[in-house]
């Protein structure tokens, strides 16, 4: 039975969490950073548009293996190493069934596309939904127990291996395999190296009456990953038949680096604030304050860099990428905008899952892909347009942060007018600094003095007014950092 906690414990502890969920994310985005810019200098889009087109199969498998089952076992208020075992040896037979149809299916994904040589490279990496089986229920229970430092053990080791092993394949001509061996083996060593920590073996018991239990929050959460694992996907497929294996290269090139800056800054908030929710969801006012704090928190950081980003976009292509990927600017421009709205999603929905109101999670799901693939929809069959495409994404985008907004009134009362009140300094503070960053392209500087300046003179006056009119978060980032360094100090 879980243990009620005080909150300046559930603040300790969750403060403790940040930390190193925040280096864990930083830690792997730039040695992701650094891999896949090197890789993109290696390789053609269209061999990162193949990729792309496999893990649209690889990661709709992976939401059916967890079947919203590790989520449960972070949320519900009490869990066993029988629910455990349970849960791991139902992802594990869905796995090898899954991962025998995507081995029996692959010679006509590949016939689809006119991409014979995707066969093998396919089955070869559907192999991350058998070890996922398994390290779902280990990210699971360390989350569970707000014990992180594990997970940035395993992400930082995991990304550096990966990544060089990657990079050497790259090199040596091996081409679309460099991207799959670099994919395989990041997962296997994050497994393994999870494993080595938190030493957890599954038993042989199946329990299936915790089981129905289990799948009872976890069903509704499997429906609302596969919608949006499948509206992800939807487009991926429509972009990689309708126009081009080398447009879907671009594309998700041009997303892959705002998500990146999004799972640091937000990824690293979200998840803890989910297990702290989940500890407190009696106090609905505290469970209100943690929610706040992570909204404002995750705005004042993320609005400002997904716009600086957007702002330095063409010169910092050009320079890390190469000439070659420059037709991605206008996709990573309208993706920055898309993830400079992720807080509002995410703190909405997490307190839902935090709340155990999987069903509204799941209702919301309904209605934002039902409008998301008219968008879609239309981008491809109407306007015949790639860039349309990803344009509906954007007004879908901004459409939901009311629709996931909605429900947070009622369960936890805080309205859309709180909301608002609570981000727009942030907002208003990055509009204004972006100005004068804009401006620096004017003077016609080589790229990296462009970027450099145009950085520069975004984050002065941003922190510079932040400190002006006293933004609250910023002095709550401060006196957390100033919290963490003498925790540290203690420690030793």
């Amino acid at each position: 039975m879980m243990v009620e906690q005080k909150p300046t414990a559930i603040k300790a502890a969750t403060i403790s969490s940040l930390f190193w969920k925040f280096f864990e994310r930083g830690g792997r985005a730039v040695v992701e950073l650094v891999v896949q810019i090197v890789m993109a200098r290696l390789l053609l889009p269209e061999q990162f548009g193949a990729l792309a087109i496999m893990l649209i199969f690889v990661n709709v498998g992976n939401v059916i293996v967890q079947s919203g089952l590790n989520t449960a076992i972070v949320q519900v208020p009490d869990v066993s190493a029988r629910d455990c075992s349970t849960v791991f040896w139902l992802s594990f037979a869905i796995s090898v069934v899954l991962y025998l149809a995507i081995f029996a299916l692959a010679p006509f994904i590949a016939s689809y596309y006119g991409m014979i040589q995707l066969v093998w490279p396919l089955r070869a990496l559907a192999l991350i939904l058998i070890v996922n089986s398994y390290n779902a229920v280990q990210v699971a229970i360390v989350q569970r127990s707000l014990q992180f430092r594990k997970v940035f053990n395993a992400t930082i080791a995991s990304v550096v291996i990966s990544g060089v092993a990657g990079v050497t394949c790259a090199f040596a001509g091996f081409g679309l395999w460099a991207l799959v061996v670099q994919q395989l083996l990041y997962q296997f060593t994050n497994c393994a190296i999870m494993a080595a920590q938190l030493r957890w073996l599954p038993s042989l018991v199946i329990d299936f009456k915790r089981a129905r239990v289990l799948f009872s929050f976890g069903w509704k959460l499997l429906i609302s990953g596969l919608l949006d694992q499948g509206y992800q996907s939807f487009s991926d497929l429509i972009i990689g038949k309708q126009f081009s294996v080398s447009s879907l290269g671009l594309v998700s090139q041009g997303k892959r680096y705002p998500q990146a800056i999004g799972n640091l800054l937000d990824g690293a908030i979200q998840p803890v604030m989910l297990s702290a929710v989940s500890r407190v969801q009696g106090d609905v006012a505290y469970v209100k304050r943690l929610v706040r704090r992570a909204l404002k928190t995750s705005t004042y950081l993320i609005a400002p860099s997904m716009t600086l980003f957007a702002v330095v976009a063409e010169p910092l292509v050009r320079l890390l990428l190469g000439e070659q990927w420059l037709p991605c600017v206008p996709f990573l421009q309208m993706y920055c905008l898309i993830y400079a709205l992720l807080p509002i999603h995410t703190s909405n929905l997490q307190a839902l899952n935090g709340m155990g109101r999987s069903d509204l999670f799941l209702k919301l799901e309904l209605i934002k892909k039902a409008y998301g693939v008219i968008f879609i929809l239309l981008g491809a069959f109407v306007f015949n347009d790639v860039y349309c495409l990803v344009g509906g994404y954007v007004v879908a985008s901004i459409i939901s942060t009311f629709v996931n907004a909605w429900p947070n009134r009622k369960i936890i009362g805080y309205s859309y007018q709180e909301q608002i009140r609570d981000i727009f300094p942030s907002l208003l503070l990055t509009a204004i600094s972006s100005a004068p960053a804009a401006a620096v392209s004017l003077l016609g500087l080589p790229d990296v003095a462009t970027v450099l300046l145009q950085a520069a003179v975004m984050a002065v006056s941003y922190l510079g007014l932040s400190r002006l009119f006293r933004v609250e978060a910023l002095s709550y980032l401060l006196s957390t950092a100033k919290e963490l360094l003498a925790s540290k100090k203690v420690a030793r």
